[in-house]
């Protein structure tokens, strides 16, 4: 049985890196929505239909569990998934919580970066409300890093452009982290590193993930029984293509 990485374009990958590292010996199903990113500029209707959709079809692959890679298709329909399948369904939310608490030692603020609809969630001001007893957390839509990412325009020229515009009037060196809060970010971890002082930690959920579906599997002794393969999914299309699927492998070779 197969483990579902899901997300509405390419940024599940980054979970799926990391899941792979913990968890070698699964099977693993990679779902991208690429017909309907980017999910954070659409209503919430619409993103919960697609998501149910497509758990509809990855239900039907013999998978002993679904991450919902992607933080705007967690926040929308996480709870409604877990009522519909008796398997596990992982989601994914902004690491604000160790990023209070760290940015809290150094006496600085915090900073999360998403999609406009994960910022404008209930779960996501409830998770603030819940921890930001300073009241040092502060938040920055950044669509334009998912269109650069599933146009592959990982350059500098046309990165550093958005991040120029995105980032004009901030004072950088006020925050003690950055909250990558949508897993298309960790592909521009470099090129936001350079922005910010060395002394800013850039955190996001990935690995935390991977490693609570690790200790679900765990619990439920279904750890192992694959080789690392990888299926790739296109909304409910197979990835046949040499050319797609040499894409995908190139993009998790980017993020080694």
């Amino acid at each position: 049985m197969k483990i579902a990485i899901f997300d509405s374009g390419i940024g599940g990958l980054t979970v799926l890196h990391e899941a792979m590292k913990l968890l070698p010996d699964e099977d693993y199903l990679f779902y991208a929505d690429t017909r309907h990113v980017p999910y954070g500029e659409k209503s919430k209707e619409e993103v919960k239909q697609y998501v149910l959709d497509a758990a509809q079809y990855m239900a039907e692959q013999q998978v002993k569990a679904i991450v919902l890679a992607c933080n705007t298709a967690t926040s929308i329909a996480v709870n409604e998934l877990r009522q519909r399948y008796p398997f596990p369904i992982l989601g994914i939310e902004p690491a604000v919580k160790p990023a209070v608490q760290n940015s809290t030692i150094k006496h600085k603020k915090v900073l999360v970066m998403a999609t406009r609809l994960t910022l404008n969630e209930e779960k996501f001001h409830n998770l603030v409300k819940s921890i930001d007893k300073y009241d040092i957390v502060e938040s920055l839509p950044m669509p334009g890093l998912v269109e650069l990412a599933e146009k592959r325009q990982f350059d500098d020229e046309h990165v550093m452009r958005y991040l120029d515009e995105a980032l004009a009037g901030y004072k950088l060196d006020e925050y003690g982290t950055l909250v990558l809060g949508c897993t298309h970010f960790p592909f521009f971890r470099d090129q936001l590193r350079r922005y910010f002082p060395q002394e800013v930690d850039i955190i996001d959920g990935s690995n935390g993930t991977a490693r609570h579906l690790r200790h679900v599997l765990e619990e439920r002794d279904q750890l192992g029984g694959g080789s690392g393969k990888i299926q790739f999914v296109r909304s409910s299309e197979p990835v046949e293509s040499a050319v797609e699927l040499a894409d995908y492998h190139r993009l998790l070779e980017r993020l080694s």
